[in-house]
């Protein structure tokens, strides 16, 4: 009973701590860092002991499912090569550069024990890189790097992370073993993701109850990162090929009221983890302080030196990654050079976050023979990573971004190409509605002639300025009050006994997707 009221109240905190975040303009995984590091200190307050298998296995495989459901796949194909330079070279070069700064502070700390570390700390959050990304309007095409690179690079981390543990418990580590980690873990994940996507391709298909279906959707990302883990392949991997996969073919796999219960619950899903997550980061403060040994003024130095490491080497791999590779004639004419500023914000978007420190968690008490080794140490490089790089560069982007003045997508390209498309669906309506209407009474097809209309005359509307009141917001603003009539009038009936609960319910249903559809329209 004491363990559920506390995950209660960290919902809590968290839905209350996102709605102050909206309400200020601030981003919402800073606040709620802040708040957890703050609430950490507060006396009687839950203590809490983050498990790295909750969150490497439990949180971590549906947050990246709905990510890449999300994803769009000819948008990520396109990227695909700084997808992989940041996803896979970075994570390596990060890794390997905090390794030998740490081993030249700490000598007597294994080589093979300090990349580790540099593993645990390369990693991007993907939470935080999609969350600060949207929510400050970066152009299209970073957004879809930065996501695509945070989808793949806890991959390449717990990968290497499990090849220097290997060493660290004093296993043999030649190039046969990292070669057999490496493509186990790559063409495992592989191999599972895509036979996740066929079975479950299959099963939504077949599925028309919009409840089993979302009940379904659920399971999937556990199914696949279970599957993968039991032959030691990448689970991160997996999921993502999976929920890849999946979100390019959902239009065709589920029905609407599908889609849109599981969109839905999707979005509730992701809104609590997230917001739990990143409160729980803050909440580990005092158990993180809890066990270092090392004097004050060493750890600070450390600590420095670490995080100096890793926000220098996004920047000196982000730019050779991005210029040095357009030398080849091939790419240069098939991709020419972006402005500086697009690598510059995508350097400063290095944001750690939960998986740093359940892989810090993760790692072993102690070494080969029961060696000891600074652990506390390394969990607190780790926490201190994720704090500095949230609250320093996630607070500070929108800033830099502005600052840059990066040129946005322009909106009245894409209105113009969504008018330019429904005109041809529209078209192909009108051409089916001709081939079937044979038989329907005529004042049914004019009605669904005039709903064409509406929509294509909504998209070409959209082009327009917004000094004057358009026809489709006139009929939004008028069908909202008539819509809300007759709730009043239902509501009344139910009141007075008219009508059962039942009927109210249906009633409202259909007047609540109504009006949801209006309000779309008018955000659009």
């Amino acid at each position: 009973m004491e363990a559920l009221f506390e995950v209660v109240v960290f919902l809590a905190i968290a839905t209350l701590g996102a709605a102050l975040a909206r309400r200020l303009g601030l981003l919402a995984p800073i606040l709620l860092v802040v708040l957890g590091l703050v609430l950490s200190y507060v006396p009687g307050f839950p203590e809490v002991r983050l498990d790295p298998e909750l969150v490497l296995v439990g949180i971590l495989p549906p947050l990246l499912y709905i990510a890449a459901l999300d994803t769009s796949v000819p948008a990520f194909r396109l990227n695909l090569r700084p997808i992989l330079l940041l996803a896979v070279g970075l994570v390596v070069f990060t890794a390997f550069a905090v390794g030998l700064v740490v081993h030249l502070l700490l000598p007597g700390v294994p080589f093979a024990v300090c990349v580790a570390l540099g593993a645990v700390v390369a990693p991007p959050d993907a939470i935080a890189a999609t969350a600060v990304a949207r929510r400050i309007g970066l152009p299209r095409r970073v957004v879809t790097i930065l996501e695509g690179e945070s989808l793949l690079n806890d991959a390449t981390a717990l990968v290497l992370l499990r090849i220097a543990g290997m060493a660290t418990v004093g296993a043999a580590v030649g190039l046969a073993e990292v070669t057999k980690e490496i493509v186990t873990a790559t063409v495992g994940g592989l191999l599972i993701g895509a036979l996740g996507a066929v079975v479950f391709s299959f099963l939504h298909k077949r599925i028309a109850d919009p409840l089993l279906d979302n009940a379904l959707s659920l399971i999937i990302p556990f199914v696949v990162a279970f599957a993968a883990e039991e032959i030691h392949a990448s689970a991160v991997v997996a999921v993502v090929v999976t929920g890849l996969a999946l979100g390019h073919k959902l239009p065709r796999l589920m029905s609407a009221a599908s889609r849109l219960q599981v969109g839905a619950f999707w979005r509730l899903v992701r809104f609590l983890l997230e917001g739990l997550v990143f409160l729980l980061v803050g909440l580990q403060l005092p158990e993180v302080l809890r066990d270092i040994d090392r004097p004050l003024g060493f750890v600070a130095g450390i600590t420095a030196a670490v995080l100096v490491t890793v926000f220098l080497t996004r920047f000196l791999w982000v730019f050779p990654a991005t210029y040095l590779v357009r030398l080849m004639p091939g790419v240069r004419r098939r991709d020419p050079a972006p402005p500086v500023r697009f690598p510059v914000v995508i350097a400063w978007a290095g944001m750690r976050g939960v998986v740093t420190l359940a892989a810090a968690l993760a790692l072993p008490l102690t070494l080969a023979g029961g060696e000891p080794y600074p652990r506390g140490l390394f969990i607190w490089l780790a926490f201190a990573v994720i704090v500095v790089s949230l609250v320093g560069q996630g607070a500070t982007l929108p800033m830099v971004a502005r600052w840059l003045k990066l040129p946005p997508d322009d909106p009245v390209q894409d209105a113009l190409s969504a008018a330019g498309v429904q005109q041809r669906a529209s078209r192909a309506a009108r051409e089916r509605l001709d081939a079937l209407a044979g038989s329907a009474p005529p004042a049914v097809v004019d009605r669904l002639r005039d709903l064409v209309d509406h929509r294509t005359n909504l998209a070409w509307e959209q082009l327009g300025g917004a000094a004057r009141e358009t026809p489709s917001q006139a009929y939004g603003r008028l069908r909202q009050e008539m819509i809300d009539a007759e709730r009043e009038v239902f509501r009344a009936a139910r009141d007075a006994g008219r009508i059962p609960e039942e009927v109210l319910v249906r009633a409202y249903r259909d007047l609540d997707l109504e009006e949801s559809l209006l309000r779309r329209e008018v955000v659009e």
